[in-house]
């Protein structure tokens, strides 16, 4: 059995939502989207430990809601970083094993099934992605250059890395003062190695404005209700 560690980024304060509070404290069919995510990975034994990262007002809310719903494996919130980048290498350096998977709270409809995909997937390094259905330029106020559609992913999360190296690529881009979105795309930055992309899903949505919030229950009532 593969065995793995588990950021589980929770760093959102509410803003795009119009919200006094952040969105992974929001409802999705009666329970918080935090709890989405951590039901299922709290269903799986090849991940040993959890860390969640969150901002230093929110850790105890955090911890609450964590208590109430009585995970069993080992769950630590820490406080997180100026920015998303700051908070995965926060959490990096409380990890205990060489592999690592990195994924969003406010994603909460990742099956089991995805995540042990993942997990099981035979290369160090892998993420889930999607094709871009329609047409993407590079341009601000006017349009600069044509992109070719078929050579360009939708990045999802979860994402799975060798532990090390990439906690070596934060490093550099501290140091460097870089700043990427997401770790995929720091990752390449600095090793140009293979990235594996699997198939992702249409369901795997990141809950970030109100119209999200709509989309998801009804994919929480027509798709997540009706499979179980």
């Amino acid at each position: 059995m593969k065995e793995c560690s588990f950021i589980l980024l929770s760093g959102g304060v509410g803003k795009r939502m119009q919200l006094d509070i952040p969105k992974q404290f929001l409802l999705i069919g009666g329970k918080p989207i935090l709890v989405h995510a951590l039901e299922k990975i709290d269903l799986m034994e090849e991940i040993k430990e959890i860390i969640i990262p969150s901002p230093k007002e929110f850790i105890e809310k955090t911890e609450e809601v964590i208590f109430h719903y009585g995970f069993t494996t080992p769950i630590y919130c820490i406080e997180g970083g100026e920015t998303r980048q700051d908070s995965v290498y926060k959490g990096l350096l409380e990890t205990k094993f060489e592999s690592v998977i990195i994924h969003e709270a406010v994603r909460p409809f990742v099956t089991v099934e995805e995540f042990r995909k993942l997990i099981y997937e035979d290369v160090e390094n892998a993420i889930y992605g999607l094709d871009i259905p329609f047409t993407v330029l590079e341009g601000e106020e006017y349009i600069e250059n044509n992109l070719e559609r078929d050579k360009l992913i939708n990045v999802q999360l979860p994402q799975k890395f060798n532990k090390p190296k990439l906690l070596y690529a934060h490093e550099c881009a501290k140091e460097e003062g870089m700043n990427f979105t997401e770790d995929a795309s720091l990752f390449f930055h600095y090793f140009h190695s293979n990235i594996r992309v699997l198939a992702g899903s249409d369901y795997n949505i990141k809950i970030t404005k109100p119209i999200d919030r709509k989309i998801a229950e009804i994919i929480y009532k027509e798709y997540i209700l009706m499979e179980g």
